[in-house]
């Protein structure tokens, strides 16, 4: 199921979202059914699996072993469907705040970071891609387990301290990283002479007239990303 969740996007659609891809993740553990993959009761369950859902990706997984365990444990067909459905709100915004918001920015300005103190293009990019991965891999981990564990008492992990104060904590050490990082890279890009200074101010500035017009517009792993992006197509075309 954790390898499946990797898919749940899969087969997204306009009608039922990732629906179908949560019944494909689930999919495994209903084969544990009375009369086995292809029973009356595989059927029911897969077919009730598979209709509308909407949450974050990466949070889903804790939907993914909750409805399995609920499924496991016989319980009402109603009580699914109501427990499926309430899922949605929690499960979307809660991972929205702690991946898209917290750490997929800081992930990005951990590179920022490395790039400032002369890393090379590859150990750039490679840092971010390890700590983004380890960090939402985690996430999956953790998520399906708790739900196979707690099944239909899954909202209590919701409260747990990593969800409730993880975006605000993460959020300050991606800031305290953005001012310790981003100096560094401007030194880098500006180098020893001042050629660069005037342009270098000016893409600053006009940056920052950008992200104050755009306000509420402007989501801060957006940001993070295209700062990060600029960084390393500049160290690509200075180390070639």
């Amino acid at each position: 199921m954790l390898l499946r969740s990797f898919a749940i996007q899969g087969s997204w659609n306009y009608e039922i979202l990732i629906g179908n891809g949560l019944g494909f993740c689930i999919e495994p553990a209903l084969r544990l059914l009375p009369g086995g993959k292809g029973g009356s009761a595989y059927r029911e369950a897969l077919a009730r699996q598979c209709r509308y859902f909407n949450a974050h990706p990466y949070l889903a997984c804790a939907a993914i072993g909750a409805l399995a365990r609920a499924e496991l444990d016989g319980e009402p067909p109603a009580r699914i469907d109501r427990f499926r459905t309430a899922l949605c709100g929690p499960l979307g915004s809660v991972g929205d705040r702690l991946i898209w918001a917290g750490w997929l920015p800081f992930s990005s300005i951990l590179a920022i970071v490395a790039f400032g103190l002369g890393a090379s293009t590859v150990v750039v990019v490679g840092l971010f891609l390890l700590a983004f991965n380890v960090g939402h891999i985690g996430v999956r981990a953790w998520a399906l387990q708790r739900g196979l564990d707690e099944g239909l008492r899954v909202a209590t992990a919701l409260a747990h301290p990593v969800l409730r104060r993880g975006p605000e904590v993460i959020a300050r050490s991606a800031a305290l990283l953005a001012g310790i990082g981003l100096p560094l890279a401007l030194h880098r890009l500006i180098g020893p002479g001042t050629l660069l200074l005037g342009g270098s101010l000016a893409f600053v500035i006009v940056g920052a007239f950008v992200i104050a017009r755009a306000r509420g517009r402007a989501e801060g792993w957006r940001v993070a990303l295209g700062v990060l992006v600029a960084f390393v197509l500049f160290s690509v075309i200075s180390d070639a």
